[in-house]
């Protein structure tokens, strides 16, 4: 009779490791906590050298966890690269490429982005199938609500927050979505675009009554606490410090007045703010802000140890959209702020400046404290990552490579499958990355497609010299792989020379 029991025990244990509810992080459900920042630059974090914008919860987390100095996002711009994260395929097979609204091709949707398919497999569906309760909160914008890609039939038991990219661009909106309901939370709502060419610009004239991310941060506090006896799986999709600059009064405050010396009044497009500067400073802070009070509900839990927190950003930070003005779209002054801390190209770029993103995690007693990590990733990775770290079977098939092994041991991991990035939009962009050689080819929608670039980032991670006309061995290296690696796709279609016929 012991040794039944003991038999069973076992068969017990080794069917819950199987499904993820030990995992790699010991003999506790491992829960995960993966917060996306929208538009955050490079070198806005104290911990990657900001000096103007104090980031204490985001710095502390470094402390306490590893600080990785080479990952990418999925794309340069909010759609696609959300793609790549869910899907675990980088952009030469994502479905989706870019920022494309639903409606233009699918006119029974008056809102949302185009959206994922009925067979597309994400990092939410695996977990849940293992008996995860899953959330997503915050930005959404793979699939409008009754599309084949909305959050509920992509994983998530809860999602609460924007569906749609484009009305994120108000953070004082009419409603937000708690699953397929429209939650009315501004009978008063305010334009996430306007202009004010003359007169005084004032603060209070777009400031609505209720601001959807402090209700953001409120619903994942529920979650927390909700979901502490069980695993879950929380994905926080922040939509700080993306404009339209809308912070509260009192976070806009606590920055220098001296900062700003004019007003933004929309030239570029979103809203008009008098002090955008310290308007911008007050959106990180308040991400910021909300990192700590996530971290505090894992301590109120009882959860913090065995919860896997991984934080990085979408893309980078806003571009610049005229030169008649040192204002970036939506007024951010990214020179003000060293944004992309000396790296070439904004959001929208497939530069460094572009996709080069802050990713910090930590998980007590795993991930080595304090750790600087300098292992090339991007989106791709997170799932066969969160799958290894949570003991599931990854999908095959997946473009990623799972970082556990350099996010446990502290060390950098060799790179074993491709970097890459097939970005359709913004004229068309291509990059490859081949071990510190970067190919980058730009223009390619346009009359006169730009010839390969080249760039060593160990000498030169500013992308500022060319030596592509040195090394063509490593520019038909880039090509060889983009020949084996991308795919058509009829709705991002993208043409390269010399690797897909147009």
């Amino acid at each position: 009779m012991k040794r039944l029991r003991f038999f069973l025990f076992a068969l017990a244990t080794f069917s819950l490791t199987g499904t993820g509810l030990f995992g790699a992080a010991g003999d506790k459900p491992l829960n995960v906590v993966f917060i996306l920042a929208d538009d955050l630059g490079w070198g806005e974090l104290g911990s990657y050298g900001q000096k103007k914008i104090p980031t204490p919860h985001l710095d502390r987390l470094a402390k306490e966890g590893s600080r990785f100095t080479r990952h990418y996002s999925g794309a340069p711009v909010c759609a696609p690269s959300r793609c790549v994260l869910m899907t675990g395929k980088h952009l030469g097979h994502a479905e989706i490429r870019g920022n494309l609204p639903a409606p233009k091709l699918l006119p029974q949707f008056t809102e949302g982005q185009y959206p994922l398919s009925e067979q597309a497999v994400t990092l939410a569906q695996t977990f849940q199938k293992a008996g995860y309760t899953t959330g997503a909160l915050g930005k959404w914008g793979l699939g409008p609500v009754g599309s084949t890609g909305e959050p509920n039939k992509k994983g998530f038991d809860l999602f609460f927050g924007y569906n749609c990219q484009s009305l994120a661009h108000s953070f004082y909106p009419e409603y937000l979505w708690r699953n397929s309901e429209k939650v009315i939370i501004n009978t008063k709502p305010v334009p996430g675009h306007g202009k004010q060419p003359e007169g005084e610009v004032k603060m209070e004239d777009w400031i609505g009554e209720t601001y959807a991310p402090k209700l953001m941060i409120q619903e994942a506090e529920k979650f927390i606490q909700a979901q502490a006896a069980k695993p879950f799986f929380l994905y926080l999709a922040f939509i700080e410090p993306h404009v339209s600059m809308h912070p509260p009064r009192e976070s806009v405050e606590r920055f220098p007045e001296e900062w700003d010396t004019e007003p933004y009044r929309g030239q570029n497009g979103y809203v008009p703010h008098p002090r955008p500067r310290a308007g911008y400073a007050a959106m990180i802070s308040d991400l910021d802000s909300y990192v700590g009070r996530v971290m505090t509900a894992l301590d109120k839990a009882g959860v913090a140890e065995n919860t896997l927190i991984i934080f990085t950003s979408d893309n980078g930070t806003t571009h610049p959209r005229s030169a008649k003005t040192h204002f970036h779209v939506g007024g951010v002054d990214a020179a003000f702020f060293n944004s992309t801390a000396g790296l070439r190209g904004y959001k929208g770029s497939v530069y460094e400046g572009g996709i080069r993103v802050p990713m910090i995690a930590r998980l007590p007693g795993r991930i080595p404290a304090g750790s600087v990590n300098e292992t090339p990733g991007f989106f791709a990775d997170w799932f066969p990552t969160l799958c290894e770290a949570a003991g599931l079977k990854a999908p095959a098939g997946l473009d990623g490579q799972s970082l556990w092994t350099a996010l446990t041991s502290g060390q950098k991991q060799e790179r074993t499958k491709p970097l890459l990035w097939v970005f359709p939009e913004y004229e068309g962009q291509v990059a490859v990355r081949l071990g510190d050689m970067k190919a980058v080819r730009q223009k390619l929608k346009t009359k006169s497609p730009g010839a390969w670039e080249l760039y060593d980032l160990s000498k030169d991670p500013a992308e500022s010299a060319d030596i592509a006309a040195t090394h063509p061995e490593i520019v038909q290296q880039a090509e060889a792989l983009l020949k084996q690696e991308m795919a058509d796709n009829a709705i991002f279609p993208l043409t390269v020379p010399g690797v897909t016929q147009p």
